[in-house]
């Protein structure tokens, strides 16, 4: 029987690892067990774009040991691009195709464009997720709180439901530029390099992924001249500010349709007549046209409408304007609905004001090889974006912090890793939590909501030993996200023990004055770790389980630092080679320690056995 072996991710089987660059040399050698005449081995690549099978013949290599023969060959990276790969045996028993064990399908191979470059400055960092409306209120007369329907104090209840039954996230609570100014220092405490921010523009619901007008900023939140101010000072602080850009739809209520008559245009829902009439697409107007997932508040707007792209991308359109303003970064809501041409575009705008600016995707799944439409998208290959938002690595975390399976934890972080060109991974969002999921301290608790509709759900409050539960994964959470590769993001108030469920639950009202003390302390210790540690941090990335335990490896500059994991639990032997300091706690952890439940180790040096 014939014995055919090839990993992808070994360096003796494929150099170099993961993701290469168009034109790059690859080895790849396979090892075949004796016993079984082989006449020849080949490498079957293929073209994803055209199914095009490009056959490369591998050389006899000699022995590796008494049973084992060596094939192997060297090729050349083709053209950016995605492409899968597989082994065809020719043998006495036949021909037989060896493809990856663990997928069961070819191997994958990205192939990512010569000069494609993401910024530096970004790499190394932290993000601070801020939902506009919830996260402080500062005094800015200039913020103008008469352009709402429903204004609420600080410490009000949230609206779930309007009195008619419908939810119309109409309720705000003032969050402004000005209170972000305020709390600069303490984004700072915590690390903080990068602010994400949730739409800005002007638009009639709270969270504003309905934009009503790209060019102007919500009254609520302040003037122009304040988010200039917000920019200013956050740079000199060393922080960077990333907007929202929602372009795949607008609001119903907004400058260019005008369901409402809200503002003073002649909008497409009004009249055929309209300057932004084929922005959208009709079906029978003027009452039934194509929105984003069925929600008329939000119709999806015509990427190839000439008026909308000028809009855009053009000179002195939306990422013109807030990129000469300051801003430092874009994230793309919902990027896969938009067409691939178009967010090339983007890019080149974006790129244009300055190649240091990044663009980061929403993108739920694996980005290269995320089928949309029926398309493939090839985010990461040097023409669309520099990163996305990490949701495989958000997945792996929680699911292990609950004591999932610590190998299936390193399999899906691997699978990443070889998959993404590494300076996008290293310009990803690494997160555990957004305004679009359950806050990470409910979703790491053992509370069970099951039965109780959103008003029951509003009115639970994780305490006891729940909470410290919770809290003790949360803790083992965070020193994976902010380990791994890529740039981790805090959702505002996790750092401090926030909670709450699905939308709106997860976007409450920053609480100032009930923060968990301890949990605050720890994403502070986790921040100043990730500054002095940058050069390990984006370096190489080692990762595996041994005894129930599961260690990331970072390492640059012949420095290591490793993360020791156990969800398992129980308490379980940690492997180290010497006394070692714990660098979150300051203890001293022996050879021979154990490593309790639900707790992470940080230590630095050649410590953990290989």
């Amino acid at each position: 029987m014939l014995q055919f072996n090839f990993d992808s991710r070994s360096k003796d089987c494929k150099r170099p690892f993961g993701a290469v660059k168009e034109g790059s040399k690859l080895d790849f050698n396979t090892y075949a067990r004796d016993g079984v005449f082989i006449n020849s081995v080949v490498l079957a690549v293929t073209d994803d774009a055209t199914g095009q099978v490009t056959r490369y013949p591998l050389e006899y290599k000699g022995k590796k040991d008494e049973t084992t023969s060596v094939f192997g060959c060297r090729i050349f990276a083709p053209k950016a691009g995605l492409y899968w790969y597989r082994f065809e045996i020719f043998s006495e028993e036949g021909i037989s195709h060896f493809v990856n064990p663990r997928t069961k399908s070819d191997f994958q191979l990205t192939v990512y464009a010569n000069d494609y470059e993401t910024p530096q400055r970004f790499k190394g960092g932290v993000i601070y997720h801020i939902f506009a409306d919830r996260f402080c209120k500062g005094n800015d007369p200039g913020a103008d709180t008469s352009t709402h329907s429903v204004y609420k104090q600080w410490n009000e209840p949230l609206t779930l439901r309007d009195e008619d039954g419908v939810y119309r996230a109409n309720d705000f609570y003032g969050g402004n530029f000005q209170g972000i100014i305020d709390k600069l220092p303490y984004l700072k405490q915590l690390g903080v390099t990068i602010i994400y921010l949730s739409p800005i523009f002007r638009s009639s619901s709270n969270h504003r992924y309905d934009t009503g007008d790209y060019l102007t900023i919500d009254p609520l939140l302040g003037t122009e001249e304040k988010f200039k101010e917000l920019i200013d000072k956050a740079k000199r602080k060393g922080i960077y500010v990333m907007l929202d850009g929602v372009f795949n739809h607008t609001g119903a209520d907004s400058i260019y349709f005008n369901k409402f008559g809200n503002y003073d245009s002649l909008g497409a829902y009004q009249s055929r007549q309209s300057p932004y009439y084929r922005w959208y697409d009709f079906i029978n107007y003027p009452d039934e046209y194509r929105c984003w997932w069925g929600v008329t508040v939000c119709p999806t707007v015509n990427k190839r409408a000439e008026g909308y792209r000028k809009l855009i991308f053009g000179k002195d359109g939306v990422i013109d304007k807030w990129s000469r303003m300051g801003v430092g970064a874009w994230r793309l809501d919902v990027v896969d609905e938009l067409p691939e041409e178009f967010v090339e575009q983007i890019r080149v705008a974006v790129k244009s004001v300055s190649e240091k600016k990044m663009i980061i995707g929403e993108v739920w799944e694996d980005a290269s090889n995320k089928i949309s439409y029926s398309k493939r998208r090839h985010y990461l290959l040097g023409k669309e974006l520099d990163g996305v938002m990490n949701y495989p690595f958000k997945d792996a975390i929680i699911n292990l912090s609950r004591g999932g399976r610590p190998r299936a934890f390193v399999e899906a972080i691997k699978t990443i890793l070889e998959n993404y060109p590494k300076k996008s991974l290293d310009c990803t969002m690494t997160l555990v939590g957004s305004h679009d999921t359950v806050r990470v301290l409910n979703r790491l608790s053992d509370y069970n909501v099951n039965g109780l509709d959103k008003f029951g759900r509003a009115k639970v409050v994780l305490e006891g030993e729940i909470f410290d539960t919770a809290k003790a994964r949360l803790k083992v959470a965070s020193a994976l996200q902010f380990f791994l590769p890529g740039i981790p993001s805090i959702y505002y108030g996790d750092e401090c023990g926030m909670q709450g469920y699905e939308d709106p639950l997860c976007r409450r009202p920053m609480n100032w004055n009930s923060q968990d003390g301890e949990l605050l302390d720890h994403y502070k210790k986790l921040g100043a770790l990730r500054k002095k540690y940058r050069s390990q941090i984006t370096g190489s990335t080692n990762l595996y389980e041994s005894g129930g335990v599961v260690y990331l490896e970072r390492r640059a500059k012949k420095r290591k630092i490793t993360v020791a994991v156990n969800t398992s639990g129980a308490a379980k032997p940690l492997n180290l080679r010497s006394d070692v300091k714990d660098l979150l706690t300051g203890a001293a952890v022996a050879q021979g320690s154990k490593i309790a439940n639900n707790t992470v180790v940080i230590f630095e040096s050649g410590s953990a056995k290989d």
